[in-house]
């Protein structure tokens, strides 16, 4: 292999200490990220003895234009830096968790006298005590539920004094213990929250052994009504217990995991068993697998999920060995308080069927998900073959833009672009574009600058006209069908655009009506209007909804950033002899903001349609 004089450069200065390299491609796009007790043997090793690269190292290597790497104290800070590092950038040749939005939380916020139970998305160093991470907000809020049944606990933003005259509702339907007048005291109310967090963790018996003791007390002292009430909370958590399958007389804390993989996805599934039973699971899906070992992906799980885990087990049983296993178990100790967390791999007995069984719940459950892509990947055929008939289009549907407008009367006009290729968005070749040179709000001319500048930066592309700079990507290809959202107006402009880079026989254009989505095409009066219920239908309103979420963003951010006194500058209608006079009577920016319309036309200059357009445009 050929190496560059950049790369031998980086080669050769390389340090023989730990820390993590990152490799980019000629985009500067981060696409692997890795660590090394030994940078230079380590990142060196990718350039040599090329017969030995596996598959994904062969795919790797060629793309790689340039390093980087950061130097740390030890193999355990490599090892939390490069789970950071993936975490920020999910590099494409690195095994990743397939969602990259935040995951749920069950959080019970320990530090306030009263601790009220709520679910969240962040897990910060506050005090307060977390379970999870769940992959379902739907089976958290279940569980929320399930909580407040047997638990019952504070929802609301009462400051607890224990002397208000009334309870609430949630008092009166058993979903409260109403500590608000003093129906429970500070430290039941704190001792009922510990048993719901005892609950979560799996260990349900010491719970049940003391509030089947408080209930004979209390019947013992004729308290009846107490009695019956730790009575069904008592029944109402066997209950549950009944549920839940027992594992083993061994009173083991584990986490199980076990893996299926199929045409480059991994489906992880990790069973949680606390005091010998099963008490949940879940499961994850990991994205570049495809050239990755099991050792590789189940390493990688490991490091993923525990770094973002809330409790940690006393051992974790895998599928096979992981040659990390070292550091991985250094790190884990060291999330857990020092506490040892063992990774056992077993051959025989209960806990060799504990990972078959995951092993068997990871294949269902990829099938499962797999057959429901397949279906919404129908859907998005359907959808787009119902389209190319409706329009009468001659070759199939693949690339579909749509574009929108968005401004406060001119101002901080941004326009958006949004692709959709194979009926799904690529948010990577999103663009916005910040709209100069068009005097008020005049949509038509902003979508004429918008389509004029995308299809400019075509032409370049076909041309070729930056040496050493390749072209963007979301501009290099036309698209099989252009969506201007806006009817008729808008779809003259696009038309004269096409007209004026000759590819109006090429890029077939549609305005969509706002009001009925109806669809436009140029040279025909009539409009297409698509099934109510039609997947077609269904698919136009996604383009076009996203457009215009993506152009509104887009100019929020442009008006936060432009600033008050730059917006007033920017409002048609206010020169400088409007602006000096609105300030000498309001005083301030901000005074002109809170001013009503009728106080704006008091001002000497500023007609009634001026003060709507400041208005409008401060607002």
């Amino acid at each position: 292999m050929l190496i560059t004089p950049n790369i031998q450069s980086i080669l050769d200065t390389l340090p023989l200490k730990p820390g993590c390299y990152i490799m980019k491609n000629s985009e500067g796009m981060v696409i692997y990220v890795g660590k090394a007790i030994n940078l230079r043997h380590r990142v060196r090793s990718y350039f040599h003895k090329q017969a030995d690269w596996d598959h994904k190292t062969r795919n790797l290597v060629p793309n790689i234009a340039d390093i980087e790497w950061i130097v740390v104290g030890s193999e355990l800070e490599a090892l939390i830096l490069e789970m950071n590092l993936i975490k920020k950038h999910r590099p494409r040749f690195n095994v990743r968790l397939k969602d990259d939005k935040k995951y749920p939380y069950i959080k019970v916020h320990w530090m306030n006298d009263f601790p009220k139970v709520t679910v969240t998305r962040e897990m910060e160093k506050d005090g307060s005590h977390y379970f999870g991470p769940y992959t379902s907000v739907w089976a958290v809020h279940q569980t929320m539920d399930l909580l407040r049944r047997i638990f019952p606990f504070l929802t609301c933003d009462r400051v607890i004094t224990g002397a208000d005259e009334r309870a609430c509702l949630y008092y009166d339907i058993h979903l409260c213990s109403a500590p608000c007048i003093g129906a429970i005291d500070k430290t039941a109310y704190r001792q009922n929250i510990q048993d719901l967090c005892s609950f979560l963790d799996g260990h349900t018996t010491p719970i049940v052994n003391r509030l089947q003791g408080e209930m004979q007390r209390a019947a013992e002292d004729l308290k009846f009504e107490k009695a019956a009430a730790l009575r069904d909370q008592v029944s109402a958590i066997n209950t549950v217990v009944e549920k839940q399958k027992v594992i083993s007389s061994e009173q083991m804390d584990s986490d199980v995991i076990a893996m299926a993989r199929a045409e480059g996805e991994a489906c992880v599934q990790i069973f949680f068993i606390r005091a010998g039973k099963l008490i949940g699971r879940e499961y994850f899906i990991l994205e570049g697998t495809e050239d990755s070992s099991d050792s590789e992906v189940v390493s990688q799980f490991l490091k993923q999920f525990y770094s973002e885990a809330a409790t940690l087990p006393t051992e974790v049983l895998l599928p096979n060995e992981v040659e990390e296993a070292n550091i991985i178990k250094q790190w884990l100790a060291a999330r857990n308080n020092s506490q040892k967390v063992e990774l056992l791999v077993p051959r025989s007995g209960v806990t060799h069927e504990l990972v078959e069984m995951a092993a068997e719940n990871a294949a269902d459950t990829l099938n499962a998900l797999r057959a429901r892509w397949q279906a919404d990947t129908h859907k998005q055929a359907e959808a787009l073959g119902e389209l190319q008939i409706a329009l009468g289009l001659p070759h199939p549907l693949n690339k579909i833009e749509c574009y929108d407008i968005s401004n406060i009367q001119g101002t901080a006009a941004v326009g958006s672009m949004v692709v959709f290729e194979q009926g799904v968005p690529n948010k990577k070749n999103y663009r916005q574009f910040n709209i100069k040179g068009v005097e008020g709000p005049d949509d038509f001319a902003s979508m004429e600058v918008v389509l004029s500048r995308r299809f400019r930066r075509w032409q370049a592309a076909e041309a070729e006209s930056v040496p050493g700079k390749k072209p963007d990507p979301a501009f290099a290809l036309l698209p099989d069908l252009l969506i201007v959202d806006g009817g008729k107006g808008q779809l003259g402009r696009a038309v004269k655009v096409l007209e004026t880079y000759g590819l109006l026989e090429r890029v077939p254009v549609v305005g969509l009506a706002k009001q009925q989505e109806e669809l436009f095409r140029p040279g025909i009066s009539e409009s297409v209007s698509l099934p109510r219920h039609s997947q077609a239908l269904y698919l136009i309103q996604r383009v076009r909804d996203e457009a215009h979420r993506f152009a509104i963003t887009a100019h929020r951010k442009k008006r936060t950033k432009t600033g008050l006194a730059s917006r007033l500058d920017a409002i048609t209608g206010v020169g400088p002899n409007r602006r000096r006079a609105l300030l000498m009577h309001f005083g301030s920016i901000e005074g002109i903001k809170q001013a009503t319309i009728e106080q704006l036309t008091e001002v000497k200059g500023i007609t009634l349609t001026v003060a709507r357009a400041v208005k409008a445009g401060l607002e």
